[in-house]
């Protein structure tokens, strides 16, 4: 500040020197003590310029500095300004990690939630399971009897209904596992009756219902194909071949030769050594699919008969077989009269046998059961 102040008296003085040195010019040059007085202006015109140099320097200094100023602030206000931005990014991506951060919270919240529920289900469910298993386990000894009664019944059923001895005995045996694997006392009794069943059923004479049922089936399958009786054909005449050396028959010779066999191809004269009953002798195309087909029909209806162990209705329907293949197809043909044989023997199958009941065992089941129902 003391700079600026001498700095502002200097013009001031320089005013005055040089309002000084044009009053003394104007004057007159009188004498010598004028011209020494005119040498003193020069002195005070240096001391000007000094000053004003001086001035000058520090107004340059001042303005070097006013700029260095200048240019610091603005590298300041650039450099604000770059940290306010990268501020505002920071704050923003923050911002956007917050919002993140809240949404992944309140996903987890949910899933909390779900967890929560699905938890409390599961336990609901825990404890329906838990109930049902005590209800389980204490009817364990009622679904016992009650799948055993089952068994035994389908096994009646069978021998009843279709005399089917097989099955009564699988669903008998299963009777009697399921009564091993509970190793209940109390089930003996009924375990015994169960096994004496078995083995009766195995003592029988069981007939082979299942192979003759499938060669029955064998033989409704080749019914189309054996021959009848009045399908004989003539054997082919041997073809008589020409001995070298011999010359070939004229072209004439052999065009009549060529028509004369036609002809016979033609006309054919059969003996059909079958019964004396003129139907045998020939048959439509419609007579003949007619007869096989009641063939066959015969021929179901035994493997029903024999299914159900009717063996009145099995054997009659055999004999009527045979019959009609005796009586319409050719018996001198092999795949005829094996079919024949065949018939024979499976006639011959004894299906009458008196099965065994199973009233016993269950009439001890249901005794069992009403004890049980009483006790309760």
């Amino acid at each position: 500040m003391g700079t600026m102040e001498t700095v502002e008296t200097s013009p001031a003085h320089t005013s005055e020197a040089e309002q000084a040195a044009q009053s003394e010019s104007a004057q007159p040059r009188s004498d010598p003590t004028a011209a020494a007085s005119q040498r003193k202006p020069p002195a005070v015109s240096a001391a000007a310029w000094r000053w004003s140099l001086l001035l000058v320097v520090l107004l340059a200094l001042l303005g070097w500095q006013w700029l260095d100023t200048r240019s610091r602030i603005g590298e300041l206000q650039e450099e604000l300004a770059r940290r306010l931005t990268s501020s505002d990014a920071t704050t923003n991506e923050n911002r956007a990690l917050t919002k993140q951060n809240h949404e992944l919270v309140q996903t987890l919240m949910a899933k909390t939630g779900a967890l929560e529920a699905r938890l409390a289900e599961m336990q609901t469910q825990q404890l329906a399971l838990d109930s049902m298993y005590q209800e389980l386990s204490s009817s364990r000894d009622e679904r016992l009897l009650a799948e055993v009664e089952q068994a035994v019944s389908i096994a009646a059923q069978q021998l009843q209904i279709a005399g089917n001895v097989e099955a009564a005995l699988i669903a008998l045996e299963a009777a009697d596992a399921r009564l091993a694997r509970s190793a209940l006392p109390q089930m003996l009794p009924l375990r015994k009756l169960i096994s004496r069943d078995v083995e009766r059923l195995k003592a029988l004479p069981l007939a082979d219902i299942q192979g003759i049922s499938m060669k029955l089936e064998g033989v409704i399958g080749i019914v189309d194909g054996l021959p009848l009786a009045f399908e004989q054909r003539a054997r082919a005449e041997p073809v008589v071949k020409q001995r070298l050396g011999v010359e070939p028959p004229a072209w004439w010779e052999v065009l009549g030769q060529d028509l004369w066999t036609e002809l016979k191809q033609l006309i054919r004269v059969e003996r059909v050594e079958q019964s004396a009953d003129a139907e045998t002798a020939l048959l439509s195309p419609s007579q003949v699919f007619f007869l096989r087909e009641n063939l066959k029909l015969r021929l179901i209806t035994a493997r029903l008969a024999l299914l159900q162990r009717d063996g009145t209705s099995y054997r009659e329907d055999l004999r009527q077989t045979r019959l009609w293949l005796e009586r319409y197809f050719d018996t001198r043909e092999k795949s005829v009269s094996s079919v024949i044989s065949l018939l024979k023997g499976l006639s011959a199958a004894d299906l009458s046998l008196e099965l065994p009941t199973l009233n016993e065992t269950l009439g001890s089941m249901r005794s069992l059961k009403l004890a049980r129902d009483k006790g309760k």
